[in-house]
């Protein structure tokens, strides 16, 4: 009973979360990519990617900074005990 199931669409968006560094690698290849476009459609769709991937990026940074501020509150709230 104190095991919490985690539901199908949880497993999924870990699953599909990529790391950092994966994301900057592919923010690097689109930025190569567009680059050397010539077309303004795919110029565009390339951006939409980008702008995707900075969106991930973000949540990510956000999540971690999230975590980091509650392990100082924990260790500040320890030293205060």
């Amino acid at each position: 009973m104190g095991k919490v199931e985690k539901k199908p669409e949880e497993l999924m968006e870990q699953k599909e979360k990529k790391d950092l560094n994966e994301i900057f690698e592919s923010l690097d290849g689109l930025l190569e990519k567009m680059e050397g476009e010539e077309s303004l459609e795919k110029s565009f769709a390339i951006y939409q990617k980008a702008v995707s991937l900075l969106k991930e990026a973000n949540e990510s940074i956000d999540q971690i900074e999230k975590q980091v501020k509650l392990l100082d509150s924990e260790q500040k709230g320890g030293l205060d005990a």
